[in-house]
């Protein structure tokens, strides 16, 4: 289309399935992954501890003695039922626990 004395104009057509902007089907992959916090400085996040497993409970629960003598409550950690870990009475495990609540941890590791 040419209009009097100007430069032609040509007008594209979009197509009816067009979606603009977003970060839709087309849009830049991991646009907005958003990051997790970090823990700050004097924040502890867990505490790493070592024990036996004494009994094993139904649900992956597990009662762990510690050498202190202490019994905790114990669950598996995901990875290790991702990787179908199996752990028995007498085998040695590393645990997380909180240092809020000391009498639950997480097995995160099978030492033998």
């Amino acid at each position: 289309m040419i209009l009097s004395n100007q430069q032609p104009i040509f007008i594209i057509a979009k197509p009816r399935n067009f979606r603009g902007g977003g970060r839709g089907r087309g849009g830049r992959k991991n646009a907005a992954r958003k990051r997790k916090p970090e823990a700050a400085e004097g924040e502890q996040k867990s505490v790493e501890i070592e024990g036996t497993i004494s009994a094993v409970l139904a649900g992956t629960m597990f009662k762990v003695e510690l050498p202190s003598g202490h019994e905790v409550l114990a669950h598996i950690s995901g990875k290790m039922r991702k990787r179908f870990i199996r752990l028995v009475v007498g085998d040695k495990v590393k645990m997380e626990m909180s240092p809020y609540d000391t009498s639950k941890a997480r097995i995160v590791f099978r030492l033998g």
